[in-house]
């Protein structure tokens, strides 16, 4: 008897394009624009902050077996999709001053807008969070009988159980009767997160700032595909200047002609501790995230041929350092 195999033409099953990986991306901070708008000595000051625990990070990878140095790159994340109080030409020439004279160079600039719709050419609602969000896969707490809506209805991730809602007045008066919320995977006791995703306003979808830093992530980690197609990938800067208008800024510019690829088999970001709550529901969101089997391939592939050692989970590849006062 012949096989009941299902086959299917090469070219109906699209190729992963591959990426280049550094060791390390090192992420030299995230500011809000109000921070850009107390000055070029605020600029500074972060910088100032952020550079001895970037030479910790940098020591902190495992040299490789070749016995060559580390590749590392660096990155800063610019809000522009939460406000926009000047623009790249007034910004950017004071953000990269601040970080020379502290003795830092940003290898890569990237506009959070660009997490949320990294082509401008698609239309409203597309782009990159969009096709992440489609990857979200809830992991059910035990004893869950799925009566709660789904996350692309609600926009709403949670890490385990939610506490039952009270639907009647005789539960109200009954103190056995409230259930507290519970982690899934809880160590002891429970440490219970609900993350928005989004909300919409006039039909207007706004992304959370978790989300976008979730999706921000991906890409520095090279695992984000669009059909097989690399995306948000960096564009060289020509050194003419930046222009007035933010989206004519490329998503991702490579300032650096020397510098290591943009994506990395770890990540390290370097953040003002304002971010701690951010940063643990963009763990909540990758714990749950189905990864392109196509471009995880790849990143196993490639360190496993450099015999450089990564962890199987995407959140075990990333790490933070919140130093005091920054």
């Amino acid at each position: 008897m012949r096989g009941t195999g299902v086959f299917q033409e090469t070219s109906a099953r699209p190729c992963t394009e591959a990426v280049p990986f550094s060791h390390l991306s090192l992420e030299l901070g995230h500011l809000y624009m109000e921070d850009f708008a107390e000055g070029p000595e605020r600029l500074h000051a972060n910088f100032a902050a952020v550079r001895p625990w970037v030479e910790a990070a940098r020591c902190s990878v495992p040299a490789p077996p070749d016995g060559k140095r580390p590749r590392v790159s660096t990155c800063f994340l610019v809000d522009d999709y939460f406000s926009r109080l000047a623009t790249p030409a007034e910004l950017l020439p004071a953000l990269l001053k601040a970080a020379e004279r502290a003795g830092l160079t940003i290898d890569y600039l990237a506009r959070e807008s660009g997490c949320a719709a990294a082509d401008p050419g698609r239309p409203e609602g597309g782009g990159l969070a969009e096709a992440v969000l489609g990857r979200l896969v809830e992991t059910p707490p035990p004893g869950s009988k799925g009566f709660r809506p789904p996350l692309s209805r609600t926009g709403w991730l949670t890490n385990g159980r939610r506490a039952p809602a009270q639907r009647t007045g005789a539960a109200l008066n009954s103190a056995a009767s409230w259930q507290p919320p519970s982690e899934t995977g809880a160590r002891g006791h429970s440490v219970f997160v609900d993350v928005e995703l989004w909300d919409e306003s006039a039909g207007r979808r706004t992304w959370s700032c978790a989300f976008l830093a979730a999706v921000w992530q991906l890409a520095r980690l090279g695992l984000l595909r669009d059909n097989g197609k690399a995306v948000l990938t960096p564009t060289p800067w020509d050194r003419s200047g930046f222009p007035d208008d933010w989206d004519a800024l490329p998503p991702l510019l490579r300032l650096n002609s020397s510098a290591a690829p943009f994506s990395a088999y770890y990540t390290c970001s370097v953040l003002p501790a304002r971010f701690l709550p951010v940063e643990h529901a963009v763990r909540v969101i990758l714990e749950q995230t189905h990864v392109d089997s196509g471009a995880l391939g790849q990143f196993v592939e490639r360190s496993g041929g450099e015999e450089f050692t990564v962890p199987p989970g995407v959140v075990e590849r990333t790490s933070y350092v919140f130093p005091p006062g920054l």
